[in-house]
């Protein structure tokens, strides 16, 4: 039986997902993009599977797309997943998959974000945040993971320098294309 959120959508949740708090939709403010910083979608998925918190949950956002725009579900949006620090009660979180700093994400040398993204993940990202709109009306803005996460760390290679920790979803982003298309205020 198809998800009435999205044609297609694919419901594969994460193992701890019934454990993550529920919450009432109605809550739900934001919208907050963020890239896998990982070569594909596998590799996503193992990360999210990674206890990492007491409760017995990982990091992950609610919707990943990869590159074809498949679109999976790993977190209902009734739930709270962990996918931006201090901000997670209010937001559902959106991946796209991309390599971004791959695999030396704080290493000073390799700061660039270099993939595009595709164009069925943009069409297909498009598609669920109008479906996203439709269903959860409080839902009004739209922001970046780096956007909501400004920490520096020090970086990889030499402790002196500083990089950000977050830099999705990274200048490639079509922030113009998506802000003309979905009604959500972008952070600016």
């Amino acid at each position: 039986m198809p998800n009435p959120l999205l044609p297609g959508l694919q419901l594969q949740p994460l193992p701890y997902h019934d454990h993550l708090p529920l919450r009432d939709p109605a809550t739900l403010e934001m919208v907050v993009i963020h890239c896998t910083e990982l070569p594909d979608l596998v590799m996503a998925r193992a990360y999210g599977e990674r206890v990492l918190y007491e409760s017995g949950a990982g990091n992950s956002g609610h919707f990943y797309i990869d590159r074809d725009g498949s679109v999976v579900q790993y977190v209902a949006p009734e739930r709270v997943a962990h996918h931006v620090r201090g901000m997670n009660a209010h937001t559902l979180g959106i991946e796209l998959v991309n390599t971004g700093r791959y695999p030396d994400w704080f290493d000073s040398r390799h700061q660039a974000m270099d993939e595009p993204y595709s164009e069925a993940q943009l069409r297909a990202l498009e598609q669920l945040l109008l479906a996203l709109v439709a269903r959860y009306p409080s839902l009004r803005r739209i922001a970046g993971h780096d956007q909501l996460d400004l920490e520096q760390v020090p970086a990889s290679d030499n402790p002196a320098l500083t990089v950000a920790r977050k830099r999705d979803p990274g200048p490639l982003f079509p922030w113009a294309r998506i802000l003309a298309k979905v009604p959500l205020q972008g952070l600016g």
